[in-house]
């Protein structure tokens, strides 16, 4: 658990004198403990609605026997604020957690770069920092950036058309990138002659990349683990569509399709929604999740992204209205009819608002008994160079039926799971119908997983210096 049980806390920034909302206090420290556990300090963001809090809180529990751990919860609203007297507040904010993981034995950072500020420079400055300040370190990489060389010809390309601005944006986008693919691991490769430092990644291929590129010398690479074997036999013996008042009434034929997650582009949503076209009238969509709280918009009456979800399903479509704005190339034909006439006697064949399910923002638990009553649980990804996903590793946990677009993500962590996951190809919505509509691939009863609770716990073990009681994977 987070250590708040000592009562010399540290002291925490003056705020609220400055006009601004006071930030999350800071985990009391010890001075006198008479346990032998290990002392460590995990750096992270904890109470937030985001996978990197849900994967730290999982793993507090799983090493809580191991550490006497130490949550430091990364306060979002001073770090992501890009006003200059906040963004100083927040490097105090920073350097105060620095002094107090000193007297840690290690410290893990969950490095997800946007949970460290927003700009490229405010990101990499305090990484520096809790960096210099950990007497032992191990970073969780949960995205690697992609290092590449600057595209020079194209850059002297626009130079030679006078499009200054353009060149002078593929510059700025390469600094920012480059400063966060290639600073961060070279300012590990250099603290690594003066401090223990252990990078853990999530799949082989940033293994290498950690290896060969940045020569790293100690890499552990394990996938996302959140509950172990009897954790997840209690959710899936639980779990019932009584759970969720917006599906309760569904009837018990009802075939149960779930997608999961904050609503991105990336995420591919709408290839589902477009798949469940071509699927019968007894087949639903649930989609586990909503909008990201960093993507809500002043004034904005509708996210352009969920827009676009209510558009792909005809909600609220009718067909003339439809056919009136076919598109470039296609006569338009005029509407007359009254609307709730339309309604009545148009309603457009494919609306899908009685077969698809916006099931909200979920707790931990509402989100893995979601997952618990599906049929079948797809993963839509676009390829963006993400390195990992929770919500897969949570359904391959459950022993859900799992169907994942071909992204290197996904065929990276089907590597340490084999035969556990159905592929389709990117957006194709076709074959991601036909492949939900046939027998499942895989049988998902009495799965095992190799690369579980206890090997991630013993590869925080190993990177953190406490003897490991299980063979960390190779």
């Amino acid at each position: 658990m987070v250590d708040s049980a000592v009562p010399r806390e540290m002291a925490e920034l003056d705020l609220a004198a400055a006009g601004f909302p006071k930030s999350r206090p800071m985990p009391a420290l010890s001075h006198s403990r008479t346990d032998r556990r290990p002392r460590l300090a995990i750096v992270s963001t904890y109470h937030d609605l985001c996978g990197i809090a849900a994967y730290t809180r999982c793993l507090q529990r799983q090493l809580g026997d191991v550490f006497d751990v130490t949550v430091f919860d990364l306060d979002q609203y001073l770090l992501r604020h890009t006003h200059p007297h906040v963004r100083k507040l927040a490097d105090r904010y920073v350097k105060q957690i620095c002094r107090a993981i000193a007297g840690f034995d290690a410290v893990n950072l969950q490095l997800e770069h946007g949970i460290f500020g927003r700009t490229t420079d405010d990101i990499f400055r305090r990484f520096v920092w809790l960096v210099r300040a950990a007497p032992a370190l191990s970073v969780t990489f949960h995205t690697m950036q992609p290092w590449a060389l600057f595209d020079r010809a194209a850059w002297l390309r626009e130079i030679a058309r006078f499009r200054f601005g353009r060149a002078g944006a593929l510059r700025a986008g390469f600094y920012r990138s480059h400063k966060l693919s290639a600073g961060i691991p070279r300012h590990l490769r250099r603290a690594q002659r003066r401090k223990p430092v252990t990078a853990i990644v999530h799949n082989r291929r940033d293994l290498a990349e950690m290896k060969h590129v940045h020569a790293i010398r100690q890499v552990y690479d394990h996938p996302l683990v959140f509950i172990d074997e009897a954790e997840a036999e209690k959710i899936r013996a639980a779990a019932s569509r009584r759970q969720f008042p917006l599906i309760e009434t569904l009837p018990d034929t009802a075939v149960l399709v779930g997608v999961f997650g904050f609503l991105g582009r990336y995420k591919g949503f709408e290839t589902v929604i477009r798949a469940m076209q071509h699927l019968p009238d007894h087949y639903h969509l649930l989609v586990f999740g909503a909008v990201h709280p960093n993507e809500i918009a002043s004034r904005q009456p509708i996210d352009p992204y969920l827009a676009s979800l209510l558009s792909a399903a005809y909600i609220d479509t009718t067909l003339p209205e439809r056919l009136s704005g076919a598109g470039a190339g296609v006569p338009a034909m005029t509407v007359t009819v009254d609307r709730e006439l339309s309604q009545m006697l148009v309603a457009h064949p494919r609306d899908l608002s009685a077969r698809l399910h916006f099931m909200g923002a979920m707790t931990d638990s509402e989100f893995l008994a979601g997952l618990a009553v599906c049929d079948t649980a797809v993963f839509p990804y676009l390829e963006v160079g993400q390195s990992s996903s929770g919500p897969i590793a949570q359904a391959l946990e459950l022993g859900c039926r799992i169907i994942a677009s071909r992204t290197r993500a996904f065929m990276e962590f089907a590597r340490y799971h084999p035969d556990r996951i159905e592929f389709f190809d990117i957006g194709n919505h076709l074959e991601l119908a036909k492949r939900i509509l046939a027998a499942p691939q895989f049988d998902p009863c009495h799965y095992r997983p190799a690369y579980n609770a206890e090997t991630n716990k013993a590869v925080y073990r190993a990177a953190n210096g406490a003897p490991a009681r299980f063979s960390v994977p190779q």
